[in-house]
């Protein structure tokens, strides 16, 4: 059902920015056939280690926010869930773990990819777990559901089906990266940062003009609907599982996920890599005002006698999530509904473009490349291309799968990071802050976090009732069982590990980068770093 009315202008604004995305990828095109061919493999899936920090930044921002973003924090905002804020500002302190203490370990190893990383610090164990797992959840979680949550998005918009609007979705977005590579990727994610800004920004202030202002959306709801904090018994966001439990999450995802760490990898010094995490740092705050403040101005706008709407109710239940269409269908004007559109389609684009990408460069240097490593570059670069397709169409295939599950699929899909995270944050944070730990306590460590994650899944979604005794080990909040779940890794990495090897000597022994470069703009990403935290200190004072 199409449920706004767009008209000619609307359309214009997004075929304009359909019509500009690829003649920037064009134009990367035409760039990349200038380069050497013997820098092939470095170019498609690094873009020549060669880019700047604001690139780097608005790259590490747009691949992270796709449509569930929009949809979800929006939901969170109308549903009294403001707590979920809390995800998007603590990223912020992570992306300044990983400027000031990974990002040194990886650009001097010259990697291509995190499991390549692990290899070097563990062993090659370690590299082909890391490797099969990222792919196997990219497909069954990022991939898939970022396609399922643009479907419906779009079709509130447009008049198409799902499957239409997702495959045109997936057709775009996988023609460009596939032609384009990492380069068209991170250029086209700059692009889609201002236009998601853009949309964002506008539907806040319209929504805020239209709701009375500010003062009368604070009066109209609850103070809870405003407060970052929860009590330790909340059953979403408990304040120690924010403080404890987020951060292992927020160090897998930010630090040593290829997802994300792939935009720090493509930089060309040290110095751009750290300032664009610290830039990226600074971007993380806005989505507590331009995407969860919106759905608590949705809910505000259908509280008192005469309500601007009133939200659907699908199965029974207020359905929450639809607070971002609704909103938009009640205040914003001719053309800047296209721009939201057109903002919604960059979300999803550039989500999917990076994991795309990330995929292929997975499966082609460290699956395929181990198996032919006299491999040349430039059948790597086709061979990328390959594996892309492939993980579309399996992607594809997973889709009705997940339509099939009912109730709390998005909620779902976020505590499975907190199954996953923990073992593979343990030995990517000791392993770069701790001599002592080796390959063998990486080894039993990733075993018995992914069996303890995997059980815990496995109980929860069977609903299998267990004794007494044991029962706080599947009803602990999800970020509760992260905490847990990272400190038996973490000892068990520490215990087992049987102290000093030549690989720890060597990633340890080796200068992390030259005199000059470190010092080399160090003071201005320091004083950026403090204001940063001072800004997210302000953040948990103001909306405490």
């Amino acid at each position: 059902m199409n449920s706004l009315a767009l008209n000619t202008t609307d359309y214009l604004v997004i075929a304009g920015y359909f019509a500009f995305i690829f003649v920037v990828v064009g134009f990367t095109i035409f760039k990349k056939g200038k380069q050497k061919p013997a820098d092939g493999a470095s170019n498609y899936f690094l873009g020549g280690r060669n880019l700047g920090w604001f690139v780097v930044g608005a790259s590490l921002f747009a691949s992270n926010i796709g449509s569930e973003h929009l949809v979800g924090l929006s939901g969170a905002g109308a549903s009294g869930d403001f707590a979920a804020a809390q995800i998007e500002i603590l990223a912020a302190f992570m992306l300044l773990l990983l400027g000031w203490l990974f990002v040194p370990f990886y650009l001097r190893s010259k990697v291509f990819t995190m499991p390549e990383f692990l290899e070097l610090r563990y062993d090659t164990w370690s590299r082909k777990y890391l490797s099969w797992v990222s792919i196997l959840a990219y497909i069954l979680t990022k991939i898939s559901i970022t396609i399922v949550a643009g479907g419906l998005v779009l079709t509130t918009f447009l008049p198409v089906d799902f499957w239409t609007a997702s495959l045109i979705i997936v057709a775009v977005t996988g023609l460009y990266t596939i032609i384009g590579g990492f380069k068209a990727v991170v250029y086209t994610d700059l692009i889609q940062l201002f236009v998601l800004l853009g949309g964002a920004i506008a539907l806040t202030i319209f929504g805020l003009d239209k709701a009375g202002g500010w003062e009368t959306v604070v009066e109209k709801t609850e103070p809870a609907y405003l407060s970052l904090w929860r009590s330790v018994n909340d059953a979403n966001f408990p304040w120690t599982g924010i403080l404890f439990g987020a951060p292992i999450l927020g160090v897998w995802y930010w630090c040593t996920d290829q997802f994300i760490v792939q935009r720090v990898l493509a930089a060309r010094n040290l110095k751009e890599a750290r300032k664009g995490a610290i830039f990226a740092g600074f971007l993380k705050l806005s989505p507590l005002f331009i995407f969860v403040i919106p759905g608590v101005i949705a809910y505000s706008m259908t509280l008192g006698e005469n309500p601007a709407f009133q939200f659907p109710i699908i199965d029974g239940k207020v359905a929450h999530d639809a607070a971002l269409p609704m909103l938009s269908m009640a205040v914003l004007p001719v053309g800047f509904r296209g721009l939201l559109i057109a903002g919604l389609i960059a979300a999803l684009m550039s989500s999917l473009s990076s994991v795309f990408n990330s995929c292929s460069t997975l499966f082609t240097m460290d699956i395929y490349r181990r198996l032919k490593p006299d491999v040349q570059d430039v059948q790597l670069v086709w061979i990328g291309r390959v594996a892309t397709v492939i993980i579309i169409l399996l992607s594809l295939a997973w889709i009705p799968v997940l339509q099939s599950l009912q109730g709390g699929l998005f909620q779902k899909l976020q505590s499975l990071q907190a199954y996953i995270a923990p073992p593979i944050a343990a030995v990517f944070l000791l392993g770069v802050t701790s001599k002592r730990v080796d390959a063998k306590g990486a080894k039993y460590a990733l075993i018995v976090g992914s069996v303890l994650g995997l059980l815990r899944l496995i109980l929860e979604a069977a609903s299998i009732s267990l004794p007494t005794f044991l029962r706080w080990f599947t009803e602990m909040n999800f970020l509760h069982f992260a905490i847990f779940l990272f400190t038996v890794c973490v000892s068990v990495l520490y215990f087992v590990s049987r102290g000093k090897s030549a690989s720890v000597e060597g990633a340890f022994n080796t200068e992390l980068v030259s005199g000059a470069e470190a010092l080399s703009g160090s003071r201005l990403n320091k004083v950026l770093s403090v204001i940063l935290v001072l800004a997210i200190l302000i953040l948990w004072y103001v909306f405490a």
